[in-house]
């Protein structure tokens, strides 16, 4: 049995379509990755399967439970971190996890063990007198992090769990999913953060509610149809508009302080990207061949470069 199963879900707001007739499966003990930008329907996704939501259409099971008919028992099999999780800043760290305990039911007997595990295993242990609204971005994340993790569910819900979080932050937090992972835990994150996705053992690129690509990071690099070209200029703004208007036929993405370009003649294009930034001024300081990233992929695909 799959640990998550969506069947042409879809879930309508008015006119406006937030999740497309997504149809996906999810092992246990699986991390799987929703990737999309800002309004892709990540969330909305996220609220249909852990039963807050009704779909419009389709349909959702979590561990063989359906999402709608068995919203209430389903709580019980799994935990859900929302992007404003409730931790309330007046109580301390352990004064939190006690509540999402009273709040699960947890007997006493026992609740001071686990919390005292789940204090260690998210390195909470010296702050546990600490006031909640007191904590640093990423404490704060791996608080919730624990509160949802108080009733041992079987799978994880993480709604872009990292954002704003600080690199050292993230860091550890991945390290405690891995944890998880280890110990059965089936975890579905929705991110915003290409090199989070690239963690995962599947990614589903996501996209105006529609599931695009869905596979493991490296077979989805596998979709690029074409090179992806590496320029590296000191001016990367000005150079990328200089080849959108002049370059026909190939995709120009901004990547920090450097360009990539996406063209099926390598060799071709590296010799007009020369000419033309040479000739209007713009410093080329290299061209070269690069493997492609899981965000070459995502802007790929959204322009029709690549093929599922």
């Amino acid at each position: 049995m799959d640990a998550i199963t969506t069947d042409n879900l879809t879930k309508r707001f008015g006119n406006l379509t937030a999740v497309d007739g997504l149809t996906l499966s999810v092992a246990p003990g699986e991390l799987f990755g929703l990737v999309g930008s800002d309004g892709a329907g990540k969330t909305t996704t996220m609220r249909m399967l852990t039963g807050i939501m009704d779909p419009t259409e389709g349909s959702a099971r979590v561990m063989g439970r359906h999402t709608v008919r068995e919203a209430e028992p389903l709580k019980e099999e799994i935990g859900y971190m929302s992007q404003r999780f409730g931790l309330y800043p007046d109580l301390t760290v352990l004064e939190n996890l006690h509540f999402y305990a009273d709040i699960y039911g947890l007997p006493r007997r026992g609740r001071d063990e686990k919390i005292g595990l789940l204090l260690s295993f998210s390195n909470l242990t010296p702050f546990g007198k600490r006031l909640a609204g007191n904590l640093s971005g990423g404490m704060k994340q791996k608080l919730g992090l624990a509160c949802a993790l108080i009733h041992t569910p079987k799978v994880l819900f993480l709604d872009e769990p990292t954002n704003g979080v600080d690199p050292v932050s993230r860091r550890d937090f991945w390290r405690i999913l891995y944890q998880l992972l280890r110990e059965g835990v089936t975890v579905f994150v929705a991110t915003a953060y290409l090199d989070e996705a690239d963690r995962c053992n599947r990614v589903g690129l996501i996209h105006r509610g529609k599931l695009l690509a869905c596979d493991t990071p490296d077979n989805l690099r596998g979709l690029m149809d074409g090179t992806i070209l590496e320029v590296r200029t000191p001016d990367p703004r000005r150079a990328a508009l200089l080849l959108r208007e002049r370059l026909e036929g190939e995709s120009v993405g901004i990547f920090g302080d450097r360009l990539h370009v996406v063209t099926r003649d390598a060799e071709e294009t590296g010799r007009a990207i020369k000419a033309i930034m040479e000739g209007a001024g713009v410093t080329v300081q290299s061209i070269r061949p690069v493997e492609p990233s899981l965000e070459d992929v995502l802007v790929s695909v959204l322009s029709g470069e690549a093929t599922r």
